[in-house]
C-alpha cells in the first residue's frame, strides 16, 4: 500500500510539471465492464467446476498531459464466483472474491479525428480470496504486480469515448479470476 501511495504522489508531482509544458491537458473518468475467466487450480484437487467467465465492474480515472502522454489509475471488481472441487474424496464448496486497483502511465496514437489505440503500463495491487466451507481450506492472496493493456478509443464527441481493451493484471492466480481481463466501458473528459 505504501508503494501505490508513493506512485499516487509521484504522479500528481509529474502531471503539475507536464501541465507547466502542454496546452491542452485534460482530466477523465469512466466506466466499464470487465470480464475475466475465474479458475481454480490446489494441488490434489479435483472435479474442479468453477463459474467461467464473468462480468465485473470497473472505475478509472486519468489525466492526458497532451495528445500522446497520460496517466490513469483504476479499480476492477472481479467479483465473487462459486467453485466446486474434490479434495481426498470430499467434495467442497467454495468461493472465490477478488478486486485489484492499479496506477499506470498511458500512450496515445491517434488513427484519424474519432479513433485511437492505446497502451498502458504500471503497477496493480491484486487480491483474491478463497472461502470454502472447511474453513481450513480459505486462502487470501495479494501481491504488487506489474499491470498492462491495450485498447482502443472511439470518439463520439469532443468529450465522450467509448473504449475496448485488453488488461493484465499481473501472473496467473490459483484461483479467482486470471490475470487477463477484456474492457468495455465509457469516459468522459473534461
Amino acid at each position: 500500500m505504501k508503494k501505490l501511495i508513493v506512485a499516487l504522489i509521484a504522479s500528481a508531482a509529474a502531471m503539475s510539471a507536464a501541465q507547466a509544458q502542454t496546452t491542452a491537458p485534460r482530466a477523465y473518468v469512466g466506466v466499464g465492464v470487465a470480464s475475466a475467466d475465474h479458475e481454480f487450480k490446489r494441488s490434489g484437487a479435483t472435479n474442479i467446476d468453477t463459474e467461467g467467465y464473468k462480468a465485473s465492474g470497473k472505475i478509472f480515472g486519468g489525466y492526458d498531459f497532451n495528445q500522446t502522454w497520460g496517466v490513469e489509475a483504476g479499480y476492477t471488481d472481479f467479483r465473487k464466483a462459486d467453485v466446486n472441487y474434490t479434495t481426498a474424496g470430499v467434495n467442497t464448496r467454495g468461493e472465490t472474491d477478488g478486486h485489484s486497483v492499479y496506477l499506470a502511465a498511458k500512450a496515445t496514437m491517434p488513427v484519424n479525428e474519432q479513433f485511437s489505440v492505446y497502451t498502458k503500463l504500471g503497477a496493480a495491487r491484486n487480491k483474491s480470496e478463497l472461502v470454502a466451507l472447511n474453513s481450513a481450506q480459505n486462502m487470501s492472496h495479494s501481491k504488487t504486480e506489474a499491470y498492462g493493456a491495450l485498447g482502443a478509443q472511439y470518439n463520439l464527441n469532443q468529450n465522450v469515448s467509448l473504449i475496448a481493451e485488453y488488461e493484465r493484471y499481473g501472473k496467473s492466480k490459483d484461483f479467482g479470476a486470471k490475470a487477463d481481463v477484456w474492457t468495455v466501458g465509457a469516459k468522459y473528459a473534461f
